[in-house]
């Protein structure tokens, strides 16, 4: 595979799949670039682990916590604050597994994959973004988070699946229609990110991993390692500019790449 296209992907994914402007549809876009995409599917484990490892980088205090917090769960314990963000990461992840189960054994991947679905995602969803990211009054904060709140993000990233939507865009926008800071509110979405890319990558693996070769091995480390750059940058830009810049620069560039795609779609 070019060197130019794995350094595609990897900085296509990394920039993206944090920052609420949807990385499946810009993967999509990068992937028809490719002159031979037999390989897509691999590549895109690939640099999802690589942002998998950007994210626990970034959030390794709150990750340690959920890591351990998880084994207390085990033993039946659920008041300490590890426990209960583990708990509620679990929670969050259910729904987007269960309908992503389904998603693939109703084959629908292609289906959802068209240029008119994402370009409407990107726009619809990004005004989405736009009207909570509006809402006054957000002053609920990380310790805030509950069960019940779990599960409403939980629903608010099984929409997500929706190639254009974004599952951070998503899960932010969750996060603000509840009343959460903008900063409190990504931090959460970003902490949900990780068993979610998780349990992603794994249903993706079990299509390539018996076509898994020593090239297609390398290529994917290299496309792991610079989306692991790319992510963590993103990441470092997003929560800095999140203190003093609202989420309204992400929403005009969703409708300027949605208004694109819908143009390549319908001529």
């Amino acid at each position: 595979m070019p060197l130019y296209y794995l350094l595609l992907l990897a900085i296509v994914q990394g920039l993206t799949e944090f920052l609420p402007v949807s990385s499946s549809a810009h993967l999509e876009i990068a992937h028809k670039l490719s002159i031979d995409g037999k390989d897509d599917l691999a590549l895109d484990v690939a640099v999802h682990l690589g942002t998998l490892g950007a994210v626990i980088l970034y959030f390794w205090s709150d990750v340690k916590q959920a890591f351990w917090g998880f084994f207390e769960l085990i033993r039946g314990q659920t008041q300490s604050a590890g426990a209960r963000l583990a708990l509620g990461l679990i929670i969050a992840t259910i729904p987007v597994v269960v309908v992503g189960l389904l998603i693939v054994v109703f084959d629908l991947q292609d289906w959802l994959r068209s240029l008119v679905i994402m370009g409407w995602a990107m726009i619809v969803f990004g005004v989405v973004l736009w009207w909570f990211d509006r809402k006054p009054a957000q002053t609920k904060t990380m310790p805030d988070w509950t069960i019940q709140d779990a599960v409403k993000m939980g629903l608010w990233q099984m929409v997500a699946l929706i190639p254009g939507a974004s599952r951070s865009g998503m899960t932010i926008t969750g996060a603000l229609a509840m009343g959460y800071t903008r900063r409190d509110g990504a931090k959460i979405a970003m902490l949900m990110s990780i068993p979610t890319i998780l349990a992603s990558g794994a249903i993706l693996a079990l299509d390539v991993v018996q076509d898994a070769n020593w090239g297609l091995v390398k290529d994917g480390a290299i496309a792991a390692f610079f989306a692991f750059l790319a992510a963590l940058l993103a990441l470092k830009f997003m929560m800095k500019l999140l203190e003093t810049v609202s989420f309204t620069p992400y929403v005009i560039y969703r409708i300027i790449v949605g208004f694109i795609l819908l143009v390549f779609a319908y001529s």
